[in-house]
């Protein structure tokens, strides 16, 4: 079944441009990085795609905050070329350079304390420029290093102290912080990172990211589960077999080899991305779409995930290194070869791994976890595979196979939702196909292209934590796999490369699967 077989009814109060109760706002952006990448590829453009929505109110400043040596109005110009380049709408000339006349530039070292109370003048001077009464949200696309200092840098400055008066350093008005990932390399390090910054801010004011959380797909998983009879009654260990999370990168590591090196697949992925998608899916229903309470049921399932013995670490995690490969004809080297990058470095490229959660719902369920990079295709997804029927009834027909039903949920590149279920095939004889009914955001909502940030910027504005993770959350996540990292440091290095570039990994992660009959989802390229 295609696409232009569903039917999707909307409700017309719902407004599809601009699907959001109200305009926010308002409020100053201060981004740490601001000549950074993330910057002008993602918040930036998310910034314009927000203000061409009619999603923030006028009062609403931009600074920029950098060791570049620049001025505003160099800035500016900077952002405008910027903009060209990496906007995912195509937008008014008329929103450009309004979000231009909001920008301003601030030149500093991120842990020079002097940087700090020039900020602070700055915020004051474009508190009664613009109007932002005081509200203050620092965001912190910066190095991992820098988290912390810049924090209490902020604290020591007064910055972050909240409803002040307005002859005080941070004046009136909320103050809040967004920290990117990566939130620690480890368990100690995250509750150590964590400490630092609740020694200045409350747990209130400090909102981790995970830009995966801001794709409309994963938003919707607790709206497709929970406002849809048809689903919720099977999504337990009854009727589901196994769930697979994918998320693959068809790229290989680019410029950052140094930062990879350093890190691996295993934790810059599994703990943030992937645990994450996992929560949503696994949940219960909680109590209201009220932030504690969805962020209370995704870490209850997160407690509910034994760590692996060391035992178990060798036969229910894989890991992998991608070497030289072909993709669509074009020869790509291994990761030994890439820029900064040791020549025989163990870094893994790819993780796959077995989780199993300990909880009535889900017990005895395999979740199946893979990531990696130089894959056949870039892309992400959750696929719910359910229980086979019996064969019985089919024994006296030609039919030898009953495929398991199984529900896709895409993140991307193409967002939407696919369920596949068996169908007769016409004929006079009894014989089974396989059926996709199909939905696909775009197609349907017609929505613009978006960076993936518009959603978290505009939730912090408003001071929504839902789809930010929660202290205990994070080092939850560290602990499901320490036991990983252990072991893989203790054991001897392994003979990388093990996969081809452009394959879907190693062999071990197909046999992981088929250990217990199961296998990958194909996913064609």
């Amino acid at each position: 079944m295609t696409a232009d077989a569903i039917h999707v009814e909307v409700d017309p109060a719902v407004d599809l441009v601009n699907p959001f109760a109200r305009p926010i706002g308002p409020a100053i952006l201060v981004i740490f990085g601001a000549a950074g990448d993330l910057t002008k590829r993602k918040l930036l453009p998310a910034l314009c795609n927000l203000w061409s929505s009619k999603l923030l109110e006028r009062e609403i400043a931009v600074l920029g905050i950098g060791r570049t040596a620049l001025d505003t109005a160099s800035y500016r110009e900077r952002v405008r070329e910027e903009l060209a380049q990496f906007a995912t709408q195509s937008l008014e000339p008329r929103v450009v350079e309004e979000i231009l006349e909001r920008t301003h530039y601030l030149q500093g070292n991120f842990d020079d304390a002097k940087l700090y109370p020039a900020l602070g003048e700055k915020l004051r001077e474009l508190d009664a420029q613009c109007g932002t009464k005081g509200n203050h949200l620092f965001y912190l696309s910066t190095a991992p290093e820098f988290f912390a200092p810049i924090v209490e840098h902020l604290g020591r400055a007064g910055l972050t102290k909240e409803g002040g008066a307005p002859s005080e350093a941070s004046s009136s008005g909320w103050k809040r912080v967004i920290v990117e990932k990566p939130f620690g390399h480890d368990v100690a390090s995250a509750r150590e990172l964590n400490e630092r910054l609740r020694a200045v801010l409350h747990e209130s004011q400090i909102y981790r990211i995970d830009h995966y959380l801001g794709k409309e797909t994963v938003q919707n998983i607790l709206v497709f589960r929970f406002a849809n009879g048809l689903f919720e009654p099977v999504w337990n260990r009854l009727y589901i077999d196994n769930v697979q999370i994918t998320v693959a990168e068809s790229l290989g590591v680019e410029s950052r080899g140094g930062y990879y090196e350093g890190a691996g697949a295993l934790r810059d992925m599994v703990p943030n991305h992937l645990l994450q998608l996992l929560a949503l899916v696994a949940m219960e229903p909680p109590t209201s779409f009220a932030a504690e309470a969805v962020r209370e049921e995704k870490t209850k399932v997160l407690r509910a995930i034994p760590p692996m013995t060391p035992e178990e670490v060798l036969t229910h995690a894989v890991r992998g290194q991608y070497g030289a490969g072909t993709l669509d004809g074009t020869a790509l080297h291994g990761y030994r070869e890439e820029e900064r990058v040791d020549p025989r470095s163990s870094t893994e490229t790819y993780v796959a791994l077995q989780l199993r959660i300990d909880n009535w719902r889900w017990a005895g369920v395999p979740f199946y976890l893979r990531t990696g990079k130089r894959m056949p295709k870039r892309v992400s997804e959750i696929a719910i595979q359910f229980r086979r029927p019996p064969l019985l009834l089919f024994r006296a027909t030609h039919v030898e196979h009953v495929p398991r039903n199984v529900l896709i949920l895409r993140m991307q590149p193409d967002e939407g939702i696919t369920l596949r279920f068996g169908a007769k095939i016409p004929g006079p004889s009894v014989r089974l196909g396989q059926v996709a009914m199909d939905f696909c955001y775009k197609e349907h909502f017609h929505q613009a292209p978006t960076t993936g940030y518009e959603t978290l910027i505009y939730d912090c504005i408003k001071g929504d934590p839902t789809l930010f993770q929660r202290a205990d959350s994070v080092e939850l996540s560290w602990e499901i796999v320490r036991p990983i990292l252990e072991v893989w440091k203790a054991l001897p290095p392994r003979a990388f490369p093990n996969y081809a570039a452009g394959s879907w990994g190693p062999p071990e992660a197909d046999a992981l699967l088929k250990r217990e009959g199961h296998g990958w989802r194909r996913i064609e390229p």
